[in-house]
């Protein structure tokens, strides 16, 4: 394919131009191109099927009719059960008439709320290795986005030194992920006061995604709102949250948006303009899965902490290759960093020679560089074969540098 030219360049914006492709569907794209039993490392995505109870709840739902527009908000009764969900655990309960949206994702809910706080020129702190979208939604509403690398040495433990001395006048909003996208690393409570202190001393907003909350395998910390509220800086939180990672809800794209009223009137006038509503059969299909029976969240939760400490154990008898434990999330951030060439070249290697897809550290923002993320959401049976597979490739790079 021969490059834009500068007339062709000058068809789409500049912002639009500078958002660089994402490495873990670049990865997508490349396996697609191959043959053979693929072991599939490289999206977070759980490999259980959605509850019983919550698919009868959309089937219910479109069966009566209840098939049109919502609110752009979303329909009451969901809002009150995010509301509820959100004050379980001693955290504020939002209002849910004026301070929760339901949104298409979590992912929706982060780009409402960058677009709503964040005026072009003014900075986003994104503490790195981080889930790539929000670095791109930033660009999107031309902010910028300021990588914060945590320490690789510490096996990317948080570091909120490191965050409060990036905050400045210039910050609007502040990503915390806990546990984080890709490293599984938790935020403590005490790292979570200092950077909601600082933040709010300069008028900017924390930005706090608990999509992967309720999959934390020690004690859970409290919510970041919990955490503000103590500080009676709870007008600088927006909560993010989805049932997507949670109750294997990925396809039916609901999530939401907590915080003031003020902030939250703003974030539906944007909804208007993009996807007006969520999928009304699948906002049923919500409440279903927050108010129903938990059984199904608890069976998957005690799979995945069963597969992260094989995955665990694996690496550690595998030479030149290491990994910090994650305590939260279904994801391995695995120190790639002794093999040849960049963890691009390495995912793209294991890929060809060896059938298996991860996603490369690269994608995953400053300091992600030399590392491979890979999931731990698949079967054991899958993770054998694509551990065993990779061990192989190490050992085959090992034999190539004698």
């Amino acid at each position: 394919m021969t490059e834009p030219s500068e007339s062709e360049a000058d068809r789409v914006t500049e912002r639009v131009q500078a958002i660089e492709p994402h490495g873990i569907r670049e990865m997508f794209e490349l396996a697609a191109e191959h043959d053979g039993d693929l072991v599939h490392l490289e999206f977070g995505e759980p490999d259980f099927d959605t509850p019983g109870h919550v698919v009868e709840a959309a089937h219910e739902a479109a069966s009566a009719g209840r098939t049109k527009y919502t609110s752009n908000a979303g329909i009451r009764e969901l809002r009150e059960a995010v509301a509820a969900y959100l004050g379980r655990d001693g955290g504020p309960t939002p209002d849910p008439a004026s301070e929760v949206a339901i949104t298409t994702g979590g992912v929706e809910a982060l780009h409402l709320a960058i677009h709503t706080v964040a005026d072009p020129g003014a900075e986003v702190v994104v503490p790195t290795p981080a889930w790539p979208n929000p670095i791109s939604q930033a660009k999107l509403a031309d902010a910028v986005p300021v990588e914060v690398p945590m320490p690789a040495e510490e096996g990317f433990a948080p570091d909120a030194e490191r965050i409060v001395d990036a905050i400045g006048p210039d910050t609007a909003a502040v990503l915390l992920t806990s546990p984080s996208n890709p490293t599984g690393q938790v935020f403590p409570t005490e790292a979570v006061e200092r950077v909601v202190a600082a933040a709010g001393e300069h008028g900017a907003y924390v930005l706090a995604d608990e999509v992967y909350r309720e999959l934390t395998y020690g004690e859970r910390p409290p919510r970041t709102a919990a955490v503000a509220d103590r500080l009676d800086r709870e007008e600088w939180v927006l909560s993010v949250g989805s049932v997507s990672k949670t109750y294997a809800m990925t396809g039916w794209r609901v999530g939401w948006l907590a915080g003031p009223d003020d902030v939250l009137s703003q974030v539906t006038k944007i909804r208007e303009s993009t996807t007006s509503c969520v999928n009304t059969p699948a906002q049923y299909a919500a409440i279903a899965a927050l108010t129903g029976p938990q059984e199904p969240v608890d069976e998957m939760k005690a799979a995945f902490r069963e597969r992260r400490e094989y995955v665990m154990d694996r690496i550690e008898d595998i030479p030149r290759i290491s990994v910090a434990r994650p305590d939260g999330a279904f994801y391995a951030f695995v120190d790639v960093s002794a093999l040849d060439g960049s963890s691009s070249a390495v995912a793209e290697r294991l890929l060809a020679e060896h059938g298996v897809v991860t996603a490369p550290g690269a994608a995953f923002g400053a300091g992600g560089e030399g590392h491979l993320r890979l999931s731990f959401a698949n079967g054991l049976d899958r993770l054998e074969l694509g551990l065993d597979r990779l061990e192989a490739m190490v050992a085959a790079d090992a034999d190539g540098d004698e």
